[in-house]
């Protein structure tokens, strides 16, 4: 059984074939790499002075974000992570970031500073 805080709207129900509507997140269904709109940043803050390439952008579904941050992290040698529609990369790797999404056929531009 789900926790009670995921419950919305009902108290109390005398019906004995109510089910309770859950809050749970629909995934979205992962676009081809040509509607893909890329956005790969380069960022020093709130990580003690170590640089970081982010990837964001990305639609789709929590795995194949996770299989395309593992792929980077295989092609840059380094250590990352990909959650909440991001991906994370240690480092300053974002030419070679852009390089490998523009080949896999997605829509990748530098943005920050």
């Amino acid at each position: 059984m789900s926790n009670k805080k995921n419950i919305l709207g009902v108290v109390y129900s005398t019906n004995p074939d109510f089910k309770y509507n859950f809050n749970t997140p629909v995934e979205t269904e992962t676009k081809p790499p040509q509607q893909q709109e890329l956005r790969v940043f380069i960022e020093k803050k709130h990580r003690g002075g170590k640089t970081a390439t982010i990837i964001k952008g990305f639609i789709g579904k929590q795995s194949d974000l996770e299989e395309m941050g593992r792929l980077l992290k295989v092609r840059c040698g380094v250590g990352g992570s990909a959650k909440d529609g991001e991906i994370l990369i240690q480092g300053d790797f974002r030419d070679k970031i852009i390089e490998i999404l523009v080949s896999k056929g997605y829509k990748a531009k530098k943005a920050g500073g």
